[in-house]
């Protein structure tokens, strides 16, 4: 496939996210390399979405450490049940977060990150992984979101 995508207009987020999909399906088939596949799926969402920051934390030596992102620099590491990745580690689940401020323990990599949504990545029933998106905007996710980016983040093969 070309590394071109094609960015729908829709206003309509979930025929943005069928839209995406099938091309997020292309750009990882028969590509081996996580980092690869990661870099190329943080990418294809920024430039669907215009989200603030999307990105991956990788479970390695019990904690999350930074993976391929796209937006500002941010928070390097981070440990089980901190802030919303690592509550989301800690509990296997998709954590939509409509304002961060009201959030115990958030950890404020960028002050101008207002909304997220936090999506675990399993490999045989483990999290080894977490799939990160801000948004400057209060109340940005819902669970059309949650829906979609867990099928997105499920195209990843850890092997």
């Amino acid at each position: 496939m070309a590394e071109d995508l094609n960015i729908t207009t829709s206003t309509d987020k979930a025929e943005q996210y069928q839209s995406l999909i099938p091309q997020i399906e292309a750009l990882l088939y028969g590509e081996p390399d996580l980092v690869a596949n990661l870099a190329n799926i943080t990418a294809a969402l920024k430039e669907q979405f215009k989200w603030f920051w999307v990105g991956f934390y990788l479970v390695k030596d019990g904690e999350l450490v930074l993976g391929p992102f796209q937006g500002p620099v941010a928070c390097t590491r981070i440990a089980l049940g901190k802030g919303v990745c690592g509550a989301a580690w800690e509990q296997a689940k998709t954590l939509v977060v409509p304002d961060v401020e009201a959030f115990p323990g958030h950890i404020a990599c960028s002050s101008l990150s207002r909304s997220e949504i936090v999506v675990p990545v399993f490999d045989n029933g483990k999290v080894v992984a977490v799939f990160d998106v801000d948004s400057e905007t209060l109340d940005k996710f819902d669970d059309t979101d949650a829906q979609y980016l867990e099928q997105i983040v499920k195209l990843v093969n850890f092997k």
